[in-house]
Order: C-alpha cells, then structure tokens, then sequence
C-alpha cells in the first residue's frame, strides 16, 4: 500500500514478563528488533506506543496496578530499556493509549478493581490517584527518551470526544462545555504541565486528597510532550432533557442523538466536520503538532462471488475526513501524521466481533472463529494506495 508510517505498540509484559523484573526479556526484545528493522527496510517510520491496555497482570495482582506509586518506577524502567535498544530505529513515541479512558475502562487503562472498594467514591480516588501516576511516569519516559534518542519525539495520546449542545439553550451549553473541558484535562496535564483548576477544586470539594510526592509538579512542568495524538471517531450531544431523547452509542459512550449526522451499523454518529472543528481547537488550544492516529468506521464487508469487497462506504467515511483535515490544515493547523484503525481486519476490542471490520484487507473469519484465514484487498486498498502516494492530493474513487 506504499504506507510510510505505521502505528504499533510494544507489549510491556514481553519486554517484563511480571512488570516489576530488575532484567528485561531478551526473546521479547529481538522481536521488536526484527519489526523495527523490518519497518526501516521498507522506509515506513514507527509510531510505537508503549502502554495500549496490555500492562503486565502481576502488577495488577501484586500492587493493585497503577494505583500503587511503584509502577511509575516499573514503566520507567521499561520505557527506558526500549528507548536504549530501539534508538537507532524508533523516532516517534507515545507514552500511554487513550489516558482519559480511566473512568470509561479503568481495568483495562490502569488495572483498577473498581469493584474490591468499599464505595464507588473510593473507587474514583483511587482511579485518580493512579492517573496521577501515570501522568509522572509518562513526563518522565518523556525525559529519558529526550536524553536517550537525541531529535525524538514523544507524544501524548487521547480519545478526542467532541461533545455539542443540543440548543442554543446556555444550560445544553454548559453541559456540553463541561464535557469538552474534562477531555481537555488529560492533555492539559501533558502539555500545559500543570492540572487545571477546576480539575483540583472538583477534588478538594469531594475530599479526594491525592498524594503528590514532592518534585512531582516540577516533573509534570518540565517534561511536555512535544505533539499531541488522538483517535477520532464521533462526535457526541449533550442535553438538558436528555432522558426524553434518543441515545446513540459507540465507543463505550452513549449520547443523545444528533439528527443531522448518519450513524454507522454499530450506532456510531459519523461526522467529519467533527474532526476539523476538533483539530481547530486542539490546535489553538495548544499550538502543537497534532497526529490523527486513530480513525475509521466498522462495518459488515460482502465478499462478492468473484472475491471482491465493493466498500465504498469506506473510502467514502475517509474521503469526507480526508477533505476536512486538508481544511484544518488551510486553516493553519499543523498535522504531522494520520494512521487509520486499522490496516487489516482484526477482532473489534469494543465489541468483540470479527464482523465488526475496520481494514482495507478483509479476512476471513467469523465472530466463531469460522474460517481460512485468508486475506483479500478491498477496493478501499487500491483507494488508499492512492490517497498516499499523492499525499491525499487525489480522493477520487475511480
């Protein structure tokens, strides 16, 4: 497909088996240093994230995940091995996938038992707690990868849920406000260095004291990230009356449904528009480099009698956003990098589902697991071929 940058991840628990390891797992090394290679062979550039929900289970059992201040010193550690091995291969860094999902998945994020606490009050102090960890671990993996990879870059990572008001009504707009001001948290923290006030007064106002050992703001301070990545995938209505209006879901949210946008097959409100309004305040916001490194839409995928896949649909849903990041981007945005979800058709993580397919290159399975495993191009493979050699200069589909 002529890609030029591909995003992967490391899996944490194959570098450190059990998370808290003095010696890192040489077999799981050489495997990477066999992708990265492979990668640098083929002239496409790595975008590796090191923690995308698959942190090591024994620092779950043993330490009660990130609630416990000893993994920031773990995940340094291997942040630290993997910037020293790959350094000659890997550039591009992102230090934790979706960091605002803590309170949406907080198990699969953080390895939180939400449900061995007393209260759900204490479950949500304890899953802040942990996000503060994470937050120190990930300015420091910045730090080292700075001083270990000189011209690096690292990068923060977050879902990008774009939140509207339902009316003009200033309460739906508050509602909607307060939604996209917590999106922000996340990657205020990151870029900004600092939690926002509202953030730390919500905490004082419910007696949620969370310990910050000394140097930890000087650590959040000095050590931003240099671009900030997101995944996009809808965009979300917030309403005063919302328990009288139909609800769409998707990504885990549910919201109230928006009457001008279509939905996908799995109640995902597509809206491309969304992705430039949000590019347009992330980077004003900011003032960094953005990288879409999530985006696309599931759906069920025919295989014809003569093996073709006709999925116009989705060259259609990249077209439409395609056109809305050249936009953006007129507009002054600078985006330094997209890479779809995903290149090839896998297990869909929210659903469960194979049928759920996401790819330009259709396998064949079934959500039982039926199937030969064989792989054929859709006709979206030819149409982002295209898109990347012309540097999404042509979208015609033709």
């Amino acid at each position: 497909m002529g890609f030029k940058t591909l995003r992967v991840s490391i899996a944490w628990a194959r570098i450190f088996p059990n998370g808290d390891e003095l010696e890192p797992n040489e077999a799981g090394l050489k495997f990477y240093d066999g992708l990265f290679k492979e990668l640098k062979d083929s002239n496409i550039e790595p975008l590796v994230t090191l923690s995308h929900y698959e942190m090591p289970l024994h620092l779950v059992d043993k330490y009660d995940g990130w609630a416990s201040r000893e993994l920031i010193g773990f995940f340094v550690r291997y942040a630290k091995v993997c910037f020293k091995r790959y350094s000659h291969l890997v550039k591009y860094w992102l230090t934790f996938n979706e960091i605002d999902s803590v309170f949406r998945h907080s198990f699969t994020t953080m390895g939180i038992v939400e449900e061995k606490y007393s209260s759900k009050k204490e479950a949500e102090k304890v899953i802040y707690q942990a996000l503060h960890h994470q937050f120190v671990a990930s300015a420091l993996a910045t730090k080292y990868a700075h001083e270990i990879i000189p011209g690096s870059q690292v990068g923060c990572m977050i879902t990008k849920t774009l939140t509207y008001p339902e009316t003009c009504n200033p309460d739906d707009i508050l509602l909607a406000q307060a939604d996209n001001r917590n999106n922000f948290f996340y990657s205020d923290v990151q870029i900004l260095g600092k939690y926002p006030k509202h953030v730390l007064i919500y905490l004082k106002n419910n007696n949620m004291d969370i310990e910050m050992a000394e140097g930890d703001e000087a650590i959040l301070k000095s050590y931003t990230v240099d671009f900030l990545s997101f995944s996009y995938y809808m965009s979300m209505v917030q309403s005063v009356n919302a328990n009288q209006r139909e609800k769409v879901g998707g990504n885990l949210v549910t919201g109230v449904k928006n009457p001008y946008l279509p939905i996908s097959e799995w109640g995902w409100q597509v809206d491309p528009k969304g992705l430039r309004v949000a590019m347009i305040d992330l980077y004003d916001r900011y003032g960094l480099p953005l990288w879409i490194v999530e985006n696309g839409i599931g759906a069920y995928d025919k295989v014809e009698s003569d093996g073709t896949i006709l999925d116009d649909y989705r060259i259609e849903y990249f077209k439409t956003h395609f056109e809305q990041i050249a936009l953006a981007i007129e507009q002054g945005v600078e985006c330094m990098g997209y890479t779809s979800w995903g290149c090839i058709d896998i297990v869909s993580a929210s659903t469960s589902q194979m049928t759920k397919r996401y790819g330009f290159i259709h396998v064949d399975l079934d959500d039982l697991n039926n199937g030969t495993y064989q792989r054929r191009k859709k006709k979206s493979f030819e149409w982002y071929k295209k898109v990347i050699a012309t540097n999404g200069a042509d979208l015609s589909n033709g």
